[in-house]
């Protein structure tokens, strides 16, 4: 039943205690010309059977839409048993394991997890998740400057060849926190970060330096080069990398001749569904060294009194636990469902199961690539390796040519134009092990077509 918390009498004698005439007085800090005055723009309710067929009706238009834009989150097969067990009742209305006593068997999936994580990695420790990539690559900012005390100077690198939203987040959360992040031009030819641009910066004061792996691009960044560039130059390197791809590439803990300092990533690929861009989580790995000034949840293991294994949280250095001043981090989920599916995913794939996709994703995007280069007007952009993205170049208007072939339900990926205006001409392009022969010879099919048409045109 309704419940109204407070009657007129209550309001007026609170007023009164304060000396306010109104409730409007308590807010007339707010300038009138941001109130709103009316809901007039908001249409009239609709019914649930109403709401149902709009819903059907959007989801039809993309049900049968090929598509191959991915540009960070990918369409991979998830075994059925993955959310069929995810979502029991368990899992699925678990919440913060506080009382280790009470929550063993959610602690315990969550040590699974960190131990999966930092083996995918080559890591020492990993923590409990994070939101999401890109949130979690600006914690591990915020982490390399606690970490490097030596670095004075709160200056970052950031590669451009980094993922355009990863860089505009953490520019969005360290920009008021006194860091500066540099941006690190790419090589035209390649796609890699720029060498030669990176070396103008040896011998400075800089405290951390973000490697993505692939990039944005797809492209495999020469990692151990900049690795050991870092390390000789007293820089923290943070990896920013994609965890399906670990399955089958040198992992960032050994990269170089030390490996980087910390890893982070969007989990993703690993059994989490496209769901129109989210929920997803976030994942970081570290050094042991560096584990103090690592932010969220980590989940240790010990014995109780009888020498039985128990599991409980542990180095929660959250304002929750410790003073705020001492906290490194606000973050206060562990994206628990997705990563239980993850946990999941990972057991039911098994290192093998891991690597074959892996595999399968990046043979696939080879003979895509191969059948669209085939075609007059279409080239590749970059001559580097590649995972399982590619940059390619058209001789038609890229915006032109994807509503084209949306009209013949193909979503022929992402274009670059607004992020690289350098690369207006360019199409990112994947292909993950989802992808049949038949649709590749459809979308090369298409795009022929679409490609002669604007020839013809022209």
């Amino acid at each position: 039943m309704p419940f109204i918390p407070h009657t007129e009498d209550d309001v007026r004698r609170m007023l009164d205690v304060i000396g306010a005439d109104s409730i409007e007085q308590l807010f007339d800090e707010i300038p009138e010309e941001l109130k709103c005055r009316s809901f007039d723009a908001i249409p009239e309710g609709l019914t649930e059977m109403e709401v149902a067929v709009i819903m059907q009706q959007r989801a039809a238009e993309d049900a049968n839409a090929l598509c191959f834009i991915r540009a960070g989150s990918y369409d991979h097969h998830i075994p059925a048993a993955v959310w069929e067990l995810t979502t029991r009742g368990e899992y699925y209305t678990a919440y913060t394991p506080y009382q280790a006593e009470a929550s063993q068997g959610t602690l315990q999936l969550l040590y699974e997890y960190q131990s999966m994580m930092t083996a995918l990695t080559g890591m020492d420790v990993s923590n409990a998740s994070l939101y999401d990539g890109a949130s979690g690559l600006a914690e591990g900012v915020l982490m390399a400057v606690r970490v490097n005390r030596k670095s004075k100077s709160r200056r970052v690198l950031v590669p451009r060849t980094l993922h355009p939203a990863y860089r505009k987040t953490v520019d969005t959360i360290v920009r008021n926190q006194k860091i500066e992040l540099i941006e690190i031009p790419f090589d035209s030819t390649t796609g890699k970060t720029d060498l030669a641009a990176l070396e103008q910066y040896a011998g400075e004061d800089i405290t951390a330096l973000i490697i993505p792996q692939p990039n944005f691009f797809g492209v495999l960044e020469d990692v151990d080069a900049m690795t050991d560039w870092a390390a000789a130059n007293n820089t923290l390197t943070i990896a920013a990398a994609n965890p399906l791809s670990l399955a089958i590439l040198k992992p960032p803990g050994e990269w170089g001749d030390k490996g980087v300092d910390i890893c982070v990533g969007e989990g993703q690929p690993l059994g989490i569904p496209m769901s129109s861009g989210g929920p997803n989580y976030g994942f970081m790995c570290c050094k042991q060294q560096h584990v103090r000034q690592m932010p969220g949840r980590i989940i240790g293991r010990t014995v109780d009194l009888d020498g039985k294994p128990g599991y409980a949280l542990t180095l929660q250095a959250r304002e929750q636990h410790i003073r705020r001043t001492k906290a490194t981090s606000n973050i206060c989920t562990n994206q628990g469902l997705m990563v239980t599916a993850s946990t999941i995913h990972m057991a039911l794939m098994g290192g093998e199961g891991l690597a074959n996709t892996a595999g399968a994703c990046h043979a696939n995007t080879q003979k895509l690539v191969g059948m669209l280069t085939a075609l007059e007007g279409v080239d590749k952009q970059f001559d580097s390796p590649v995972f399982h993205e590619q940059v390619l170049a058209l001789d038609a208007p890229v915006a032109e040519v994807l509503h084209d072939l949306s009209e013949h339900n193909v979503l022929g990926g992402y274009p670059l134009a607004d992020e690289y205006p350098e690369l207006g001409n360019c199409l990112l392009v994947c292909a993950t092990e989802k992808r049949s022969e038949d649709q590749m010879q459809k979308f090369a099919d298409t795009l022929d077509r679409v490609l002669s048409t604007h020839r013809k045109a022209s």
